[in-house]
């Protein structure tokens, strides 16, 4: 069984502010009585992807699953993802923040204006307001990193690397002085909204073969569950809180409350989900160590590379007394 919780374990900043006099048993409880492991850190739809059985190409594979779960067939081609996103540029970095509101109508203009400047080889397709599709005539030397975890952090170390990456970095670099002055960007900008001024690259690979085993996924995540289709997991939807059906043994579930906080850097906001995890999901975990499977329970936090690890025989490990949140979380 895997919990896939991102921002579970923040970073040392957001922690000390948001960490300060709170006080979560259930969760101080699991956090000391299992172990604690690092793991890859790639943002969750690897973590899906591995979950699933698709295995790693030069990235995970998203774009053409991306295209799948559309009902269309991605064929032999190399797709690669290229959202929309905007770049704002700080004192010393420039940090990855996405376009909320984007409508579809917009994201075709956009596409239409890079295809007629830039011909087929750049030509993106939105196949949603916010999830756009590069077909490749080959496949390129490129290594890229996934949009959720490059979201709120500084670009410069997760821009594509590769044979193939200066190409690519030149092309993105004349798209965002066409992005500067579009009349679609002028009016989000006057209604306060966040202009598109770039695209980021990444999940680039041909359409895996499905695996031979099938998990259930619960997840409320629009993209998560379109991703978790074209894997062929069974779709759940997500209860309210931790229930039965979520505790049978190949079940995957994606609690993604503390994401956007989390990528913002908004203590408050991240503090008040974890409250809410706490009392939904947590607490009633601590009460159902023993009802754990041989294999146990895998909480796993993708965007910061750690994993709690919980078996039945935990709920007995009472000498392992609960230490504070930042002690353990940081």
């Amino acid at each position: 069984m895997l919990w896939i919780v991102p921002h579970l374990f923040p970073s040392r900043r957001l922690l000390e502010v948001a960490a300060q006099g709170l006080r979560l048993p259930a969760l101080e409880t699991l956090l000391a009585r299992g172990r604690l492991a690092e793991a890859p850190a790639e943002g969750y739809e690897a973590a899906l992807c591995e979950a699933f059985g698709v295995a790693r190409q030069q990235d995970w594979p998203v774009a053409p699953l991306t295209l799948s779960a559309t009902g269309e067939a991605p064929g032999d081609a190399w797709w690669l993802r290229a959202d929309p996103v905007h770049l704002q540029v700080m004192r010393d970095r420039i940090v990855l923040a996405g376009v909320p509101g984007l409508s579809h109508e917009e994201a075709e203009a956009f596409a239409h204006a890079i295809a007629a400047h830039f011909g087929d080889d750049f030509a993106p397709r939105p196949v949603h307001a916010q999830r756009w599709l590069l077909r490749c005539a080959e496949a390129p030397d490129l290594f890229t990193t996934p949009l959720s975890f490059a979201v709120g952090r500084d670009i410069d170390p997760l821009l594509p690397r590769g044979g193939d990456a200066l190409r690519f970095r030149s092309r993105l670099n004349e798209l965002q002085m066409l992005l500067h002055d579009h009349p679609i960007n002028q009016a989000r900008e006057a209604r306060g909204e966040l202009p598109v001024n770039s695209l980021w690259l990444w999940g680039g690979g041909r359409l895996p073969e499905r695996a031979a085993r099938s998990r259930a996924l619960h997840a409320s995540h629009e993209e998560a569950r379109a991703l978790g289709s074209a894997c062929g997991a069974t779709l759940r939807p997500l209860p309210e809180r931790l229930s039965g059906a979520v505790m049978e043994a190949e079940n995957v579930t994606l609690l993604g409350g503390l994401a956007a906080s989390g990528q913002a850097g908004d203590a408050f906001g991240w503090r008040e989900g974890l409250r809410q995890l706490e009392r939904d999901w947590f607490e009633p975990l601590r009460g159902r160590l023993r009802q754990l499977g041989p294999r146990g329970l895998r909480v796993l936090d993708p965007d910061h590379g750690r994993c709690l690890h919980l078996h039945a025989g935990d709920a007995w490990r009472v000498w392992r007394r609960p230490r504070g949140l930042l002690d353990r979380l940081g």
